[in-house]
């Protein structure tokens, strides 16, 4: 997981510029919905409260690498390597996501305004969880870049 500033964006390759140019455009006035960047990449933006930690499970991708930023409100994300862990379920290629069992973590980061993380297939992470107990609306914007 890359865990940095927005303004830092610019410095990871990964990044096409069209992407730059859509996560730098959009805030929380954004409508929800799914948005076609370029012909490989798309992002949703979606609207949720957050959960307590016990009811959220560890995810990976296998196509997509994520770039996960909050336009609104505030997130827990947990992050870990996928060594190691059961599935919990069977992976889902329509979805390209698989859920495992574990509940420990290794890292943990707040997601606000002005962050992203940057989650890589073999990053197994846990997000939409409340900070201090707390559950609340956030407004998140999620970009799918296909690996390569």
């Amino acid at each position: 997981m890359i865990f940095d500033r927005l303004e830092n964006l610019r410095q990871y390759d990964i990044v096409s510029d069209k992407i730059l140019e859509f996560l730098f455009n959009i805030d929380e006035n954004t409508p929800n919905g799914r948005y076609e960047i370029d012909d490989n990449a798309y992002a949703n933006i979606e609207e949720y409260n957050t959960k307590a930690p016990e009811i959220c499970y560890f995810e990976a991708h296998q196509k997509y690498i994520d770039i996960q930023m909050l336009l609104k409100g505030e997130e827990r994300l947990d992050c870990r390597s996928i060594n190691g862990l059961t599935a919990k379920d069977e992976y889902n290629e329509e979805r390209d996501i698989i859920f495992f069992n574990e509940q420990e973590t290794a890292s943990s980061v707040k997601l606000c305004d002005d962050y992203f993380a940057l989650l890589l297939p073999h990053d197994a992470h846990r997000p939409q969880m409340n900070i201090n107990n707390q559950s609340q609306t956030v407004k998140k914007v999620v970009v799918k870049v296909p690996i390569n």
